[in-house]
């Protein structure tokens, strides 16, 4: 069971890992557009629920 969870985890870290630097590419590259931006922030605001989410079911 532990090391099903170790794994668990490891893969979330990839996953937010490689989800920041899609969003720091994405952010320069869309860096002028306002409604990008509005769009990023959206995205960004719901995967800190889902984290959030996580942590709480492990609690």
């Amino acid at each position: 069971m532990a090391r099903n969870t170790a794994t668990m985890f490891k893969g979330l870290g990839f996953g937010l890992a490689a989800g920041a630097m899609l969003g720091i590419i994405g952010s320069t590259v869309l860096k002028d557009s306002k409604k990008s931006r509005k769009r990023i922030n959206r995205a960004l605001g719901t995967v800190e629920g889902v984290i959030e989410s996580v942590q709480d079911m492990f609690r």
